[in-house]
């Protein structure tokens, strides 16, 4: 949504457009997308028009509210839409019923930079603007479509890769905006070298901590700033994102007490959804915590924490491969009307609100459909391979044109391979990632290997042999350029 915003913002003020302003709803307040709440909010400012991004298409209510007071409403989002669409004035989504636009797969980002197209060329077509300019403005905000798209873990599609490959040209070329360009500087990441990794891990968490904790609106001011208060805003995010890590590794620590609560009481059989909640959670973290544990048990889960309405809970889930999150919710309503109060998302990701009396058959329905959707989760996760790699092949020319090959993401996965090796040495770095040294089987050279969020030793000496899954990168430090296994599962052997 952030960098959806900006993009709209930088727009529609270079066309000159009169005093184009952005409503950012408190979401602990008001929750996802456009409520009548916020229509009566945003009344005040006395708008013609109101569009949104990156949501609206279950915005039922609200674009009522806003019809009942002459205010017209565009939606631009990317959401699957409900049984019901908004009567909008227009609605721009490419999984909306019968839109015939092939990319299905754009993100909020991605749609608002093809409505901005369309704008630029129409503006062009009025004799408003010179064709080639509108194309120059629009052109400008690729680098916010590759940080938006790999922001929200969309899949990569031909489409996406096409977007986010000339969006990270940009950006590498030096011709980023200053707040991307200050979020890169405060993840102390290079934008000469930039790849979706250093958004994934870098950017995006900056970004996204002011949605979690704070104001999304810190974020959009940093992408639309000069370069002061580009560095000003980019050092807030920081400080939230610091704060975030914090809250998320307590919520953690608590979740799985949580989980092995669970496994007592079910003598050790999970159920195949996974609900969990506790009142001192935030809302703005849940969803981490709901993806850390998702990975943990391989299941659908949902973490709930308490929302802003008197005994309501706000949930997010994240699930796995072969469940499809948000038809699941829809299953469960169908099955339920009334037990849900409101829920939206995607595959992988939803959120929902429900009251707290209802947790309890929320979470034995969740399980249920969940069940009859896949049947009888297993307990491991799946680690596929491409292969193994030959001692020769662990080195640069290889990690650079595994690089060269990007960008990799969602449904177009970086390659990764297995293998063999001893273990020369390891310890722990930055209090909870786990620094390796390996030798191949054959003994025959030595590299470095990191296994990120790994907070403990693996259980061997020196020289025990360790199966290991791995992404071959290419890790940079002071000037130097060396090989570097990033370790995706390790076991001793």
């Amino acid at each position: 949504g952030a960098t959806a915003s900006a993009l709209m913002m930088s727009c529609l003020r270079q066309w000159g457009f009169q005093d184009p302003a952005y409503l950012v709803p408190d979401r602990f307040r008001f929750g996802y997308g456009l409520s009548a709440e916020l229509v009566a909010a945003a009344e005040a400012q006395q708008p013609d028009l109101l569009v949104t991004v990156d949501n609206g298409i279950s915005s039922v209510a609200g674009v009522a509210a806003a019809a009942e007071r002459g205010i017209d409403v565009i939606v631009t989002d990317h959401h699957l839409p409900g049984e019901v669409l908004p009567d909008a004035a227009v609605i721009v989504n490419p999984n909306a019923p019968g839109d015939s636009f092939a990319s299905k797969a754009l993100a909020g980002v991605g749609v608002a930079f093809y409505v901005m197209a369309a704008t630029g060329q129409r503006l062009a077509a009025d004799g408003v603007t010179d064709a080639a300019a509108a194309r120059t403005v629009v052109a400008d905000c690729l680098d916010l479509v590759a940080v938006g798209t790999v922001a929200d873990l969309v899949p990569l599609d031909h489409n996406n890769r096409i977007l986010v490959t000339q969006g990270l040209a940009r950006i590498r070329a030096g011709l980023a905006r200053p707040g991307i360009n200050a979020l890169f500087a405060a993840a102390g990441r290079d934008t000469l070298t930039a790849v979706p990794a250093d958004i994934g891990f870098g950017v995006a968490p900056r970004l996204n901590a002011s949605g979690r904790l704070d104001d999304i609106s810190i974020g959009i001011e940093c992408l639309l700033g000069d370069h002061a208060a580009a560095t000003r805003h980019s050092a807030a995010l920081s400080q939230l994102n610091e704060t975030r890590k914090q809250m998320q590794a307590e919520m953690q620590t608590g979740a799985e007490v949580h989980l092995e609560q669970q496994l007592a009481e079910l003598q050790g059989e999970l159920p195949a959804g996974l609900c969990l909640f506790d009142p001192t959670w935030h809302q703005g973290v849940v969803g981490l915590v709901a993806t850390r544990i998702k990975d943990q048990v391989n299941r659908p889960v949902v973490a709930f924490a308490a929302g802003e309405g008197e005994g309501l809970l706000k949930g997010s889930g994240r699930s796995v491969r072969g469940v499809h999150l948000r038809d699941l919710l829809a299953e469960v309503d169908a099955r339920h009307p009334g037990l849900i109060e409101r829920f939206g998302g995607h595959a992988m990701a939803a959120g929902l609100t429900l009251h707290e009396t209802q947790l309890e058959q929320f979470r034995e329905s969740f399980a249920a459909v969940a069940t009859a959707q896949l049947g009888n989760i297993a307990d491991d996760q799946v680690v596929m391979s491409d292969g193994l790699l030959a001692a020769d092949e662990l080195g640069l020319p290889l990690a650079e044109q595994l690089r060269v090959a990007a960008p990799w993401g969602q449904s177009f996965p970086e390659p990764v391979f297995d293998g063999l090796f001893r273990l020369l040495n390891q310890k722990l770095v930055g209090g909870h990632h786990l620094k390796l040294r390996l030798s191949p089987a054959d003994g025959s050279m030595a590299i470095d290997a990191i296994a990120f969020n790994h907070p403990d030793l693996l259980p061997a000496e020196s020289g025990a042999e360790c199966r290991v899954a791995y992404r071959l990168d290419v890790n940079e430090y002071r000037g130097s350029r060396s090989p570097q296994l990033v370790v995706e599962y390790i076991e001793c052997v």
